[in-house]
């Protein structure tokens, strides 16, 4: 159905819905919602990844300043260990994550919150 709802001119996102109980952790549920769109329901890494960060843009009326990479907007970018754009589950491989102009060591990061967040 999302599919279709897609290819009949909807506009697609994904997301995490907030839970109020601290179930829901930013991110770690959009992986497999973005693989989801690739292996259920038969879009294209590129396409999956382009509902995933310019149409959540969109809907929410901030096309103009974040959701693609361009200048003069606002974007955290990702250093990836493989091509999501041939095999989607590549996006589970972040190195680096860079916000606001600063470097974080995804490995790092992962570690210090291991055992304490979610399932990592």
């Amino acid at each position: 159905m999302e599919k279709m709802f897609y290819d009949m001119g909807g506009l697609l996102t994904v997301g995490s819905d907030p839970t109020g109980n601290g179930g829901t952790i930013a991110g770690f549920g959009n992986w497999r919602a973005i693989e989801l769109l690739v292996e259920a329901d038969g879009f294209s890494p590129l396409e999956a990844i382009k509902i995933a960060t310019m149409n959540g843009s969109i809907a929410l009326g901030f096309e103009d300043k974040i959701g693609t990479v361009e200048i003069g907007k606002s974007a955290d970018l990702l250093i990836i260990d493989g091509d999501p754009s041939k095999n989607i589950s590549d996006l589970r491989k972040v190195q680096y994550v860079f916000k606001s102009g600063v470097g974080y060591d995804s490995k790092k990061l992962f570690e210090s919150v291991r055992g304490k967040v979610g399932f990592y």
